[in-house]
């Protein structure tokens, strides 16, 4: 197998990571880059006019994304690819506003499964939406992303808790809100109007919402002697988001392709704009009723004669914890994509879709493992067995190996960024799927 480094892919990556704190500054990144690249924005309310060899894309809460682009020919199968926009963390409160010991703080709620001890003295910023009201009562929703260390989560003395390091549980609720700036009378609304008047030059608005999470400021970096790791908050699954652009834009066009990153997977995906919603099914009904034949049963035939690939990443074969994998299927870091599979169908990969994917594997000479979890250990999902099951679609669940996954900042493989890459656009260049 071949290995690459590609320094000018690894570039952009970083940036978009460093760029994209939220689902919403995500979206709108991968937005802005399908545009540059010639991508015609569609708005959901409005009537589609959708024309054979062009490329597409629409958003949904401005959080979810579905790019696509359509053959020249007869649109007769689609090459899927799927991911997410979200990533576990802290989510303010509504009245997110609490004074203790003479500091402003701001209470938090966690948003999925959050690894919480690495929070602890970390340099925070801020981002989300906000929604402000005009003088005129105008609504408008506006991005908000403090990308200084505005706050922290200040770590308890040993002195002060000797038995810290023999496992001390955390509650979320009483010890993880983060410290913003000493004062007993600052507002959170204050800071907002103050931001919001920094990055957008709106005066005399009204907060009236708000969606906001805090967020490790300390940017991406190359880790190791020969950069043989990425490092980075977010990689969960903003890789995979990544990694799809770019295969959605290297591809030759030839084949009708489309790439789905829905938010909210971290917590089960029951929302109009995540995998359990209908939004892929929306988009599918409208390409088949505009360039397909139309009609339900030619949409049943344009799903089944199509494959999803559902890339999420996969936990790599850690050197301290060895005894956390079956021996046999341990993922390495940069030793190529990871086919997941789990006979309860929390992964949706069977013997038809994983061989299609090695085969692809194969002819893109790109190296590919297997991931299946101890039998004695529980194990996790991705929007691939949703997917499957709301649409139908063929589905196989892949992604790249990485360590601490849902930590604050979280590790993969630089070559696993091109082998993935090259393997997701030899299947979109395909031009069959069997």
């Amino acid at each position: 197998m071949s290995e690459t480094f590609n320094a000018d892919r690894l570039t952009r990556l970083c940036d978009f990571l460093r760029q994209s704190p939220t689902p919403w500054h995500a979206a709108s990144n991968m937005a802005a880059r399908l545009e540059q690249a010639g991508f015609q924005r569609l708005e959901e309310k409005a009537s589609w006019q959708l024309t054979p060899g062009k490329r597409y894309y629409v958003t949904r809460n401005d959080s979810s994304i579905i790019a696509f682009q359509l053959p020249e020919s007869e649109l007769t199968s689609l090459r899927m690819m799927g991911a997410h926009t979200d990533s576990p963390g802290l989510h303010l409160k509504p009245n997110a506003t609490q004074c203790s010991a003479g500091w402003l703080q701001m209470g938090v709620q966690v948003y999925g499964g959050v690894l919480l001890a690495p929070w602890f003295d970390r340099d925070l910023g801020l981002a989300g939406r906000v929604y402000v009201r005009h003088a005129d009562g105008r609504l408008e929703s506006v991005l908000l992303n403090i990308d200084r260390a505005i706050a922290m989560v200040p770590s308890l003395a040993i002195h002060l808790d000797r038995d810290v390091n023999a496992g001390r549980q955390i509650n979320p609720q009483t010890q993880m809100a983060p410290v913003l700036m000493q004062s007993d009378s600052a507002t959170l609304e204050q800071l907002l109007a103050q931001w919001v008047e920094e990055q957008h030059g709106l005066r005399a608005v009204e907060i009236v919402d708000f969606e906001l999470g805090f967020y490790d400021v300390q940017p991406p970096s190359l880790v190791g002697v020969k950069q043989e790791l990425v490092a980075s908050a977010r990689l969960d699954n903003l890789l995979s988001c990544f990694i799809g652009i770019e295969a959605l834009l290297a591809c030759d066009g030839s084949q009708g392709a489309l790439l789905v990153a829905n938010d909210h997977e971290e917590v089960g995906s029951a929302s109009a704009c995540g995998a359990q919603g209908p939004f892929l099914a929306d988009v599918l009904k409208r390409i088949n009723g505009q360039v397909g034949k139309g009609g339900d049963e030619s949409l049943i035939q344009l799903i089944q004669s199509s494959l999803m690939i559902s890339c999420d990443n996969a936990h790599a074969l850690h050197p301290n914890f060895r005894d956390k994998h079956d021996e046999r299927h341990g993922p390495a870091i940069n030793g190529g994509p990871v086919i997941k599979v789990n006979a309860s169908q929390r992964y949706a990969t069977n013997s038809v879709t994983g061989a299609l994917f090695r085969d692809v594997c194969r002819e893109a000479d790109v190296p590919v493992q297997s991931f299946v979890t101890r039998a004695d250990m529980g194990c996790g999902s991705t929007i691939g067995p949703i997917t499957a099951t709301e649409l139908g679609v063929p589905t196989i669940d892949v992604g790249v190996p990485q360590w601490a996954m849902h930590s604050i900042r979280e590790t993969a493989g630089t070559k696993d960024v091109e082998y993935l890459t090259r393997a997701l656009t030899q299947f979109l260049n395909r031009p069959t799927l069997s």
